[in-house]
């Protein structure tokens, strides 16, 4: 509860867009009758929304609360694992609270240049793939593999590739403990990237809309793109785990959990840069660098646990001098995050934020099957602190500049998205005309402005900031456009 009070809960922001809409359709499935494939693409893929869809179901409980129950279950049980591995690690129960309070005050910290937080402030497959991941590493430094593998495996229903991340250094770290000289040679690292060199005759040439879509809001999948400052992000931590594994008794778990860590972090690294290579730029589907999120989650409770063992130890003001600064700086740049948002949105709660009311006017007072046009940057206006339209008003709507998260993952999505973003693009200067074409084309009846409305909308909502407004069916009509 107190990660959450520092933290704050947003369950429609950002990738809360992309992911719950998909568990609505299930539950509902005349919802989003257009663009779906949108969301859906990432669906089908995991069984995260088939759980939370069956929690809905099962527990009789409204949506919004099955969301912020699992939501605050996924923390819990993530900061029982980072407690779980302090424990493996230290002796003193000190440094077993220290690594739970360090990795709990740090939730939103932001990880390298990988686009990650350590858990954000909504529910995703990632938060329970983080929080079972901390409980299979636990196992996997007290020996227990068996275990660990029963726990993995369910996981990599939920989100393949980070349980692909939570296998592979528990690999290592069986390795480490077992001293595999061989694995940390030349001959074993070209071992470990062997299955992607097999797999490179069969890449297909990505187009040219994905490989601009790569290169602009998706350059974080390719390391050589970070700036310096992110590049620290990866020196920074593998040093510090250096010096753990040099201070520590070599035998130690926390060494040897540290110099698997460092194996973990180069071979990532030289897999981030492989993907680099242009011909091979649908490699950085796998996202390689996205395992520093489990080094920087291990790293804090290496440090927590020394802090708390060493500095710390039973002096309730040091725990508080070195706490309350840490919790104030991440709560303050939560509310930097999103400054015109109430910073608890907890279920039943009506919208604080004015686009998020616009969204839920929408929702009940439209029919199931509208579809919105809007701004297609709309998440990123001042203001607006990256509400999701189709989760909160359960509507389709078209093609907009987040939908390139999807793009990014599946390039077949590309021609689609680029046809209706093509059309969006002069969003400011849309007149009538362009509305009916929107409509003609795409089947747009509905629009969000954030602006003025031009002759033949009809605009049945206001706020301080946006309107709902009606492209006027009769001109549509009148235009010889057919109807949806």
């Amino acid at each position: 509860m107190a990660a959450l009070l520092v933290h704050g809960y947003h369950p429609a922001v950002e990738d809360g867009e992309l992911y719950l809409p998909g568990v609505k359709k299930l539950l509902n499935p005349s919802l989003y009758p257009f663009n779906s494939e949108f969301f859906m693409s990432h669906a089908g893929m995991t069984l995260f929304p088939n759980l939370i869809a069956a929690s809905v179901r099962l527990s009789h409980l409204p949506f919004d609360w099955v969301v912020f129950l699992w939501h605050a279950a996924c923390i819990f049980v993530f900061l029982l694992g980072c407690w779980r591995v302090s424990r493996a690690c230290f002796t003193d129960p000190r440094a077993w609270w220290g690594s739970a309070c360090l990795t709990g005050a740090l939730l939103t910290i932001p990880v390298a240049g990988t686009a990650l937080y350590i858990m954000d402030q909504y529910l995703t497959p990632r938060d329970f793939s983080t929080a079972v991941i901390m409980l299979v590493i636990a196992d996997g430094v007290e020996r227990r593999f068996g275990r660990a593998a029963a726990l993995l495996a369910p996981i990599a229903a939920i989100h393949p590739l980070m349980s692909v991340f939570g296998a592979v250094l528990l690999a290592l770290l069986w390795m480490e403990q077992r001293r595999a000289a061989a694995f940390a040679s030349p001959r074993g690292a070209i071992a470990a990237v062997a299955p992607a060199l097999i797999a490179l005759p069969s890449l297909q040439p990505v187009s040219g809309v994905y490989r601009g879509i790569l290169d602009t809001s998706h350059a974080y999948f390719l390391v050589t793109r970070w700036e310096w400052y992110e590049w620290l992000g990866i020196v920074g931590p593998l040093a510090l785990l250096w010096a753990a594994a040099r201070l520590s008794p070599r035998a130690s778990n926390r060494a040897i959990l540290a110099r698997a860590l460092i194996l973990f972090g180069l071979l990532s690294l030289a897999a981030g840069l492989i993907v680099c290579v242009p011909r091979l730029a649908s490699l950085a589907l796998l996202q390689p660098m996205r395992s520093l999120h489990l080094i920087f989650i291990l790293l804090f409770v290496l440090m927590g646990g020394a802090a708390g063992e060493h500095l710390l130890k039973s002096r309730a003001w040091r725990w508080a001098a070195l706490f309350l600064p840490i919790c104030l700086g991440m709560f303050v740049a939560q509310r930097q995050l999103f400054p015109a948002t109430a910073h608890l949105e907890l279920p039943g709660a009506a919208p604080s934020n004015a686009w998020a009311e616009a969204f839920d006017w929408a929702r009940t007072h439209t029919p199931a099957e509208a579809i919105f046009a809007m701004n297609p940057d709309y998440m990123n206006l001042d203001g607006e602190d990256e509400h999701g339209f189709r989760e909160i008003a359960e509507r389709s709507s078209l093609a907009n500049v987040h939908d390139k998260g999807a793009v990014s993952m599946f390039p077949a999505l590309a021609a689609d998205w680029f046809a209706q973003y093509r059309e969006e693009q002069n969003w400011r200067n849309l007149d009538a005309a362009g509305f009916q074409r929107l409509r003609r084309d795409f089947g747009a009846g509905w629009a969000i402005l954030d602006r003025p409305a031009p002759t033949g909308l009809e605009c049945v909502f206001h706020n301080r900031v946006v309107s709902v407004c009606r492209i006027d069916a009769a001109e549509a009509r009148a235009a010889g456009a057919p109807q949806r």
